[in-house]
């Protein structure tokens, strides 16, 4: 074999990788526009979450104020808006947190697939024991338990997956924030009542949570 015939082999062994890495671009970039159109022609819109109700069993310090102990059962209900993409719930940690620390240990809600329309509620518990706080924070704590209302932000960090007829999406961070201002120290506000012989209370909140994804 001559030496031009050896570059002349050489030659089409590299018309053909340059063909399959040309097709394999094609073909991905293709999929990539088909998924890209799906979404843009369902116009997939994020899930509506509210904070139904709150009851507070526990909500107090330990001097010098530097600890706090939680227990909130609260009531969050979800809602798909979309009428053609389904939402999977894959991962969902709830937790509490004032002034922006996190004041209790975060609860696993269960996996959920929420189809076209579709409502999930879940009633988790949020709570920490003697969990230790910034100073300032035990401070501002005393005074708004003196006052006896209290701010405290409901929040949800997830993973969802987008489903569209066969077609599964990766996965998404989801961030949920619930404001919610609660009676503390034995007050009553808004429409409130006492749950049982515990001297919980129990506060009807339905109050709109801010959602990112």
């Amino acid at each position: 074999m001559t030496e031009k015939d050896c570059g002349h082999h050489d030659d089409e062994r590299h018309n053909l990788h340059r063909c399959l890495i040309t097709a394999l671009i094609a073909f991905v970039t293709l999929i990539l526009f088909t998924i890209l159109l799906i979404f843009l022609i369902l116009r997939p819109t994020k899930p509506h979450f509210i904070l139904q109700d709150a009851i507070v069993y526990a909500f107090n310090t330990s001097a010098p104020f530097n600890f706090l102990t939680t227990n909130v059962q609260v009531m969050i209900v979800s809602h798909n808006p979309n009428d053609k993409i389904g939402i999977y719930y894959d991962k969902l940690d709830v937790y509490a947190t004032y002034r922006g620390q996190q004041v209790s240990l975060q609860t696993l809600l269960p996996q959920t697939y929420q189809g076209h329309k579709d409502v999930s509620i879940w009633s988790p518990f949020v709570y920490g024991n003697n969990v230790p706080i910034a100073p300032y924070l035990g401070n501002a704590i005393s005074k708004d338990i003196m006052v006896g209302t209290i701010l405290l932000n409901v929040r949800i960090d997830g993973r969802v997956r987008w489903k569209v007829g066969s077609f599964i999406s990766g996965k998404y961070h989801l961030y949920v924030n619930c404001p919610a201002y609660v009676g503390v120290g034995g007050k009553f506000i808004g429409n409130s009542v006492v749950v049982g012989k515990s001297l919980a209370i129990k506060y009807q909140l339905v109050q709109n949570c801010h959602v990112d994804v």
